[in-house]
């Protein structure tokens, strides 16, 4: 671990919960209906109440949700009185998470809440996509993620990173399916077949975290944060290979130093191909269990799916699970921004390499 890391005070995850993942919902755009639930069942696990929380983070897309400050409507979640402290990003709540673990960092606030919503299925997915790209040289083609995706796949089997097969494993250990039947299906967009590409949801999640003393008094084996860092490679696909992620290589770098042994491993990929990507750079070993949640290719709820990564990976050492976990979030085309997140059980200052 970093001194960075080992200077700041302990901070660990104590509560997760999402919404389900079905593929279309009949509640509004600003994510009310499916937040309030979560809310709720956080509320009840921790045996809390909302003026517990200290601090409160989203993360949504006005552009998804067709509406400028959807963010605002999205606080009747909440509640409006009394008055609460909150900010918002415009992007996946995994980078709200990282601002709310910097606002208890400070030692400002004790206990903070992140969350993320997103409805799809009331869009034009994407054309909603293709706005993340070039302005000039890009966006103005239209391009669907799928496509760009495929491209993807495309660069790293002509090169030989992966095969066809390597992709179908991906899904097989998600579908139950085995690879030959799944390599006799139709590609979807070439050489992409269905299995290979994200399931777009309906969806929202929200994690707690707290500052050492408000998690050991809350739950019995809190999920302690050992590292945490985000990089961002360049927006111009033509300027970077796109079968290397060198901002996941540099952040793994960063958070896991030479020790890359985790019991589990939640890694935000869309498609196949890029969680061989992920498991490259990160320098993960057979011995690591990939997403056994499903990861965002099984449900891919836009703007919270790379929170989901790091609340299912907390969830596994809260409930005794394992003993240490990383989680990946992504943002933007085709893995462009990439956040790491480490987590362990056990006493936090010896984590730190403090006792």
């Amino acid at each position: 671990m970093t001194s960075t890391y080992q200077q700041l005070p302990p901070i660990a995850v104590i509560g997760f919960a999402h919404s389900p993942h079905v593929d279309e919902t009949f509640g509004t755009t600003n994510g009310v209906e499916m937040l309030v639930p979560c809310f709720q069942k956080l509320y009840a696990d921790l045996g809390i109440s909302r003026t517990d929380i200290d601090f409160w983070c989203s993360g949504s897309s006005d552009y998804l949700a067709g509406r400028a400050f959807s963010f605002i409507s999205a606080i009747d979640s909440i509640g409006a009185v009394p008055p609460i402290n909150e900010s918002h990003v415009e992007m996946d709540a995994a980078w709200a998470l990282y601002e709310a673990w910097v606002k208890i960092a400070t030692g400002e606030v004790d206990v903070a809440l992140a969350y993320g919503f997103g409805k799809p299925s009331a869009s034009n997915t994407d054309q909603v996509l293709a706005l993340q790209t070039d302005p000039h040289t890009v966006a103005p083609l239209w391009p669907d993620a799928r496509s760009l995706a495929a491209l993807q796949a495309r660069a790293g089997l002509d090169s030989g990173a992966w095969t066809e097969a390597d992709m179908a494993a991906v899904a097989a250990r998600h579908t139950g399916a085995s690879v030959d039947e799944l390599l006799k299906s139709d590609y979807v967009a070439d050489p992409l077949r269905a299995h290979d590409v994200c399931r777009y949801t309906d969806g929202a999640a929200a994690i707690i975290l707290a500052s050492e003393h408000r998690a050991r008094q809350l739950v019995a084996r809190p999920a302690w944060i050992t590292g945490w860092d985000h990089r961002i490679d360049t927006p111009n696909f033509g300027a970077r290979d796109l079968t290397k992620s060198p901002s996941t290589r540099l952040a793994g770098d960063t958070v896991l130093g030479n020790n890359r042994k985790v019991d589990v491993a939640e890694l935000h990929a869309p498609y196949s191909h890029q969680e061989l990507i992920l498991k490259s750079e990160l320098g993960l070993d057979d011995s690591v269990i990939i997403n056994p949640s499903g990861g965002a290719l099984a449900a891919n709820p836009l703007f919270s799916a790379g929170l989901e990564r790091i609340g299912f990976a907390a969830t596994t050492i809260l409930g005794g699970n394992a003993d240490t976990a990383l989680a990946h979030a992504t943002s933007g085309p085709l893995l462009q921004q990439n956040m790491i997140v480490s987590l362990a059980g056990g006493d936090p200052r010896s984590l730190k390499g403090e006792n």
